[in-house]
């Protein structure tokens, strides 16, 4: 299984932010194909204090090329075209593979 983790530094306008990410951003995300699961979590600090991240959403695929073909996808491309609309400029893409659960 491999994850893509969406991480954002803090924007200028919360609410704002977090309105357009539910109301906007993750519907568009959740109809990518091969999507087996999304998670979104609020980052609240570090264990030394504050963090300079906001949010973390990771979307979880069966293997590299499902989640490559889910970004190519109609639906990917147009997740992708309103990330970096309102978010481009706060947020970093990573690529992980799951090695252990639990």
């Amino acid at each position: 299984m491999v994850k893509l983790v969406a991480l954002y530094r803090q924007p200028q306008d919360r609410e704002a932010f977090d309105r357009h990410y539910r109301e906007v951003h993750l519907p568009l995300a959740r109809r990518m194909p091969g999507l087996r699961r999304v998670e979104v979590a609020r980052i609240t600090g570090a264990p030394g204090g504050s963090s300079p991240y906001y949010l973390m959403a990771e979307m979880y695929f069966d293997d590299a090329a499902s989640l490559e073909a889910a970004l190519r996808s109609p639906e990917g491309r147009a997740a992708g075209k309103d990330l970096m609309g309102f978010a481009g400029e706060i947020v970093s893409l990573h690529i992980a593979e799951v090695v252990q659960e639990s």
